[in-house]
């Protein structure tokens, strides 16, 4: 009989034996295919060793254990046709070997009798140091790795003069005979000894990074890893920093880690560190430094505050990149040079704007590049004129007109918007003398005082900044940017980035049914729902029923309640002051004085909670709310999503955000899959797959739990979501009436912010249009093959070849194949096997006009086609690139194509034949041109340590690359690799996530990201070879996150 509980077992003769479905449940899964050989070798390995074990008590020796090792190694060679493994029989001798060491220039040579340095711990086996007596010391061990190993990589928190004095002089050895040592380390708590970064830096062939950035960079890690060429690398991974007390005689532990028994935790902790190594949060450190590094020291300390520098370039972090890169895709491909970024308060929006003006300038030196910034309040100007000099480099760069400072100069200006309309402003310049104008806190511009500003420059650029598009007054501010919102930093990636606090969410079973609540306009309607909230005293005794439950302590509260309207909120706050809550209601009539008086008493704790309706008015921002409410269903997401950073401010002492959501029965059209999706961080996962497994795709500190009938009550209302076929036709049948909108594929896909995949993984939108009763019934003459092909489009995202399309295909029926260019050709057979996935010829056409021309025939879903791909268009979010290959390719760099697509740009494919291509590699001796096919998560599972270290971004330039298992260094393949560029081959990278992805009740291959042109850098190993390649383009912040697995938030 089997012990009850959870297992990770290979079902072998014994297991099946034992497994009784009668009595139990029983729960199997099958073996990866990716896994399996690290999975059966680990099983076999057991087995193995227990045989080994069995044969040494029947009275054979080591010999006999030898010749069983060998029988099996000749039956795996047999098995496998595999010559080489011939090379693997144990030598009859059972000999170790321990040290293999050159003569030349050696000790050994001429003294046999010194002994070889080695560690007295095993370097094949893993262990732990805990500081006990009888095993060896920490700092001992420590120096005997330092001179048996050939490079060093350190990894702490801080370093001590104490600690790396016991270790000092081996280093010195280390080095001066050659050996590369990498360090890095932070400024944290100010721990760091400047004395032990000085030592350490005048050490031979040593480099030290370090992050002066604490509160963003947060190291806490503490390695120490020894890399040996022999294949025998060793790490140390636990608690002990490099001081005297951590590595001599504290309570720490240490794990060591040997790459023979774990060498996907050594291949991650080498990816790791040169992640970290290759990042702008580590600086590197040179004596020229010794200043900053003893500044930033003293401010950790608390003592002077490092002063502001202007010597080094600030760069953007990856999601403020991607923030960056969508403004260039708004203006260089749509031609819209009037951008609106939504970002919550404390997500460096300044600093988005500041880097953005840089590469203003950069790209328009030849012009003045006058810049007006305008804010509604002095604080935020010279927070903003700050920030804008440390970007630019130079602390004269622009000046201030506001209150008391009045400016020498107009071209680089800081202004209130008071202060505009006060020295009527508009009468002083011209209404194109500003290049670039940043309108901050434009939630503000519907306001009468911004509107001469803006109706009166002609900016190139017009840049406003919001963390609230949606204002209460209903007052729309996205008419100035022709209505489309340029970028927004998601939520997820600003906690991970610990610009805003994490936030546990609880999802609260709520008593009232929503279902046959009047729906209208696309939600509820408010008055049915405020006399259904308003004066429920069973509702409201089950939220501080909840209260109690959820919080921590009630005397530590300071939270917001957000109410459908004034009559509840009312009701709210009098039935908590009944119930000994302090609580107090705003309303929009509440005059500024009132909400400056609320917010004073929220802070000091003489209020528990403010109940408001919808929005908290930007006027009243509140960091210490650490408790949000959600009294009422909230049908638009981004009044959800700026409702929940109402009280994601950091703040000091502010833990968490405690959230609590009270969930009812709802209507079928109310979207809780979208709200949900907004807080996840990166999934690739269906919601209702997250909800069941408690949503692991959460940025790290947050927290989102459901209790068991509110959990219920979601999981029923998305069967009858978007994401089905019924859901989709309902919402359609209702669109204009719900939205006031014509019913079209573009207005339903913004509405609903839905996939164009999710709807072609259904049906095309046209049959769902008929189905609805909207439509009339068409002929459906190639539908199958063109909805199929229409889910395959529905990712394209190349500017050139979609315009190319959307130029040709109205005009397809005038053109004749001698009309085209190679290029164009080459574009057309791309899009035929996107619908097609035979040759062209095969499928009974006489050449690719002939095939489009079939898929025209269906004027319907062809219309949809030509829809279709401009919504593609305009949804392209990063500027591609033109790439010369020395011959015709209509790729781009940075596009997604799927592989047929991509061998037919290749001529792969033909009109003719479409060869087989198994393998992720393809070399094209016609054109010299290897094409590397990289999925980085090779396993079905999500996080597999064993496959997902193979391949992947150390940097946006450098990639880490493994061969096919059997490319081995000095193979043709290997040596083509390693002298392309002097063979004159070139090397072409293509990168997805994963090999499929699933989307409805589809399961189809995900499309590569084309990544350009490579060169290689250095390999290690041989069967397989492991490559780091270098781009010649970096990857974009989009696909770094996606491409670098080591990226922590």
């Amino acid at each position: 009989m089997l012990p009850s509980g959870i297992y990770e077992q290979v079902i072998n003769r014994i297991i099946r034996s034992k497994l009784n479905s009668d009595e139990n449940i029983v729960i199997t899964d099958s073996i990866d295919k990716e896994e399996a050989a690290k999975i059966l070798a680990q099983y076999f390995e057991e087995i193995l060793e227990t045989a080994l074990e069995n044969l040494k008590e029947n009275g054979g020796d080591i010999f006999k254990q030898i010749e069983l090792c060998n029988k099996l190694l000749e039956v795996i060679e047999a098995e496998t046709k595999d010559n080489f493994m011939k090379n693997f029989i144990v030598d009859e001798n059972a000999k170790l070997l321990i040290a293999y060491i050159r003569k030349k220039d050696n000790i050994h040579a001429v003294n046999d009798k010194i002994s070889i340095i080695r560690p007295a711990t095993s370097i094949a086996r893993s262990s732990l140091f805990t500081g006990a007596i009888h095993e060896p010391s920490m700092f001992s061990e420590l120096k005997k790795e330092i001179l048996s190993c050939d490079r060093i990589y350190m990894l702490v928190s801080f370093i001590k003069w104490s600690g790396l004095r016991l270790i000092i002089d081996e280093l010195t050895l280390f080095t001066k005979n050659g050996g590369q040592l990498r360090v890095i380390t932070t400024s944290y708590m100010g721990a760091t000894d400047a004395k032990a970064i000085e030592e350490l830096s005048e050490l031979p062939n040593t480099e030290i990074k370090v992050s002066y950035d604490t509160k963003r960079t947060r190291l806490h890690a503490k390695a120490y890893i020894f890399y040996r060429s022999t294949g025998f690398t060793t790490a140390y991974i636990g608690s002990s920093n490099l001081s005297n007390a951590a590595i001599s005689s504290g309570l720490e532990w240490n794990v060591k880690i040997t790459q023979k028994d774990l060498p996907e935790t050594i291949q991650k902790i080498e990816a790791t560190f040169e992640n970290y190594w290759n990042s702008n949060e580590f600086a590197y450190y040179n004596p020229a430094e010794k200043s900053r590094l003893i500044a930033a020291i003293k401010a950790e300390k608390g003592g002077n505050k490092e002063t502001i520098s202007y010597n080094f370039d600030i760069q953007p972090y990856p999601y403020q990149q991607e923030i960056l890169d969508k403004l260039q895709a708004e203006r260089y491909v749509r031609n819209h040079w009037r951008n609106l970024v939504v970002a919550a308060t404390g997500t460096g929006k300044t600093v988005i704007s500041a880097i953005d003006y840089r590469n203003y300038v950069y790209k328009n030196r030849h012009k003045p590049c006058r810049l007006l910034f305008i804010a509604h309040r002095e604080e935020i100007l010279k927070q903003s004129l700050a920030c804008f000099r440390m970007v630019l480099r130079d602390p004269n760069f622009g000046e201030l007109f506001v209150g008391n400072y009045t400016p020498n100069s107009l071209d680089h200006l800081f202004m209130s918007v008071q202060t505009f309309n006060s020295r009527e402003f508009e009468n002083v310049t011209t209404p194109d003398f500003y290049d670039y104008i940043i309108v901050d806190e434009f939630h503000h511009a519907a306001a009468p005082t911004y509107q001469k500003l803006l109706e009166y420059y002609k900016p190139e650029i017009l840049l406003g900044l919001t963390a609230t598009p949606e204002r209460m007054d209903g007052k729309d501010i996205l008419k100035y940017f022709d209505y489309r919102i340029a970028a927004e930093i998601r939520l997820p990636e600003a906690i991970e980035r610990k610009l805003l606090c994490p936030f546990h969410y609880f999802g609260v079973t709520d008593n009232v049914d929503l279902k046959s609540l009047r729906w209208t306009r696309g939600g509820y309607d408010k008055n049915e729902l405020s006399k259904i909230y308003t004066g429920n005293d069973l509702r409201a005794k089950i939220i501080i029923k909840a209260l109690d439950k959820y919080i921590t302590d009630m005397d530590d509260v300071k939270g917001l309640g957000f109410c459908v309207s004034k009559e509840h909120a009312k009701y709210m706050a009098n039935f908590f002051n009944e119930n000994n809550i302090p609580s107090i209601y705003l309303t929009a009539e509440s005059d500024d004085e009132t909400r400056n008086e609320a917010r004073r008493r929220l802070v000091r704790g003489d209020y528990r909670f403010i109940f408001v309706v919808d929005l908290y008015n930007e006027g009243v921002d509140i960091p210490e709310v650490n408790t949000i409410l959600f009294l009422r269903p909230t049908e638009s997401l981004t009044v959800f999503l700026q409702q929940l950073g109402r009280g994601l401010r950091l703040c000091e002492g502010k833990e968490c955000l405690t959230v609590l959501d009270f969930i009812g029965q709802a209507n079928r059209k109310y979207n809780f899959e979208e709200k949900f999706e907004a807080l996840l961080s990166n999934t690739s996962k269906g919601i209702q797959r997250e909800i069941k497994e408690d949503f692991i795709s959460l940025p790290k500190g947050c927290f989102i739990q459901l209790e068991k009938i509110a959990k219920e009550y979601i999981l029923m209302n998305i069967k009858h979501s978007l994401r089905t076929q019924n859901g989709l036709i309902s919402k359609i049948a209702s669109f204009e009436e719900d939205t006031n909108k014509a019913l079209t594929l573009t207005n339903f896909v913004e509405h609903y912010h839905i996939k164009l995949k999710s709807i072609y993984a259904m049906n095309n939108f046209s049959r769902l249009c008929v189905l609805a009763k909207v439509k009339e019934d068409f002929t459906s003459e190639n539908e199958d093959i063109i909805t199929k092909g229409m889910l395959r489009l529905s990712s394209i995202d190349s500017r050139r070849w979609i315009s190319f399309l959307i130029d040709i295909l109205p005009e397809i029926d005038e053109i004749s194949i001698d009309m085209l260019n190679t290029k164009e050709k080459k574009m057309l057979n791309m899009l035929h096997h996107t619908f097609r996935q035979q040759p062209v010829k095969r499928c009974g056409f006489d050449n690719v006009i002939e095939s489009i021309r079939s898929i025209k025939k269906n004027e319907v879903l062809f219309k949809e086609i030509m829809e279709l791909l401009e919504i593609r268009f305009n949804s392209i979010d990063l500027v591609d690139e033109q790439i010369d290959l020395g011959y015709e390719c209509p790729l781009d760099l940075y596009c997604n194509y799927t592989r047929d697509q991509i061998l037919s740009a290749f001529d792969y494919y033909t009109e003719d034949i479409m060869p087989p291509m198994r393998e992720g590699v393809l070399y094209l001796s016609d054109k010299n041109t290897d094409l590397l096919f990289v999925t980085l998560n090779k396993s079905e599972k999500d996080y597999s340590p064993t496959t997902m270290y193979n391949d992947y971004s150390i940097s946006e330039y450098l990639f880490h690359w493994q061969s096919q298992s059997t490319t081995s260094e000095t193979s043709t393949t290997g040596q083509r690799y390693i002298n392309h560029k002097k063979l004159g081959n070139k090397v072409l990278l293509f990168v997805r996530e994963f090999r499929e992805e699933r989307i409805g009740s589809i399961i189809m291959a995900q499309p590569y990201t084309f990544l350009g042109l490579v060169d290689y850098v250095s390999h290690k190993g041989s069967r397989p070879m492991n490559i780091i390649w270098k781009l010649e383009k970096p990857i974009p912040a989009k696909y770094l996150k996606k491409t670098n697995k080591l990226i922590v938030g």
